[in-house]
């Protein structure tokens, strides 16, 4: 019997181990940020290729500081590789191109090119019109009241505000009941039409038209009044590579 009784601890110990062994494991597979797909994140102006970029980015939030928009944010250990470096979430708030690009001067480390020193010198992606179906514009939909509701929550939420976001909300303003032309209104780009314009389509109402001046910045994809943007910022893609590549 003392010898069944042995047997019956060394297995329940070895079981028990492995059980605990897996539950670590599978719960890394599962929820490890590090294992998961990489996110192909918008970064600021004049990020440097992705694997440079996370080489050389010190982490020390420099241009998150001195950015008038506050678009800029850390990624967080839920983001994976790259905890800690500066992002932009064209969702919650896009870049507006400033002119100095003060980011791109107080990055200590190279991480953003300092010969990027211009508006028109920045290339952080390009847009897409990624759901024509549900684009105001092209569905001769007007724009709906609360559409600016987000941006002055974002805006309440920032503890310095600055006199340039709220020159941004009070461009944003007065568009409620009207056609939607938002995208290409807000378009932060010195000359807007070398990036995007309406133009007429076959329907009869109108639809964004993109050009080889955008420099992905995300802020049509901020300002875009659809529950879900019609249109998108794709990172680290140039106009060519994605629409030659689409046409």
């Amino acid at each position: 019997m003392a010898k069944q009784v042995k047997t019956d601890r060394r297995e329940f110990i070895k079981y028990s181990t492995l059980g605990v062994l897996g539950l670590v494991l599978g719960g890394g597979i599962v929820f490890s940020p590090y294992l998961q797909a990489k996110e192909n994140r918008l970064r600021p102006p004049g990020a440097v290729p992705e694997k440079e970029f996370l080489g050389l980015c010190i982490k020390c939030g420099q241009c998150l500081q001195v950015c008038p928009y506050h678009s800029i944010e850390l990624a967080d250990i839920t983001k994976g590789a790259g905890e800690g470096t500066p992002y932009i979430d064209a969702n919650i708030r896009g870049c507006y191109a400033c002119d100095a690009v003060p980011c791109v001067l107080a990055c200590p480390s190279g991480a953003l090119d300092h010969s990027c020193s211009k508006p028109e010198d920045i290339q952080m992606g390009v847009a897409v019109l990624e759901f024509p179906d549900t684009c105001l514009a092209m569905t001769n939909t007007p724009v709906p009241k609360g559409y600016n509701d987000k941006m002055k929550a974002f805006t309440a939420s920032v503890n310095n505000v600055t006199s340039q976001e709220l020159q941004l909300l009070e461009k944003f303003d007065g568009y409620e009941g009207k056609e939607c032309t938002l995208c290409a209104d807000m378009c932060p780009v010195p000359n807007p039409l070398s990036a995007i314009a309406m133009v007429p389509d076959a329907q009869g109402g109108k639809r964004p038209e993109i050009y080889d001046g955008c420099i992905g910045c995300g802020a049509c994809q901020e300002v875009c009044p659809t529950q879900k943007p019609s249109i998108v910022v794709k990172p680290r893609v140039t106009y060519e590579q994605y629409y030659e590549k689409t046409t």
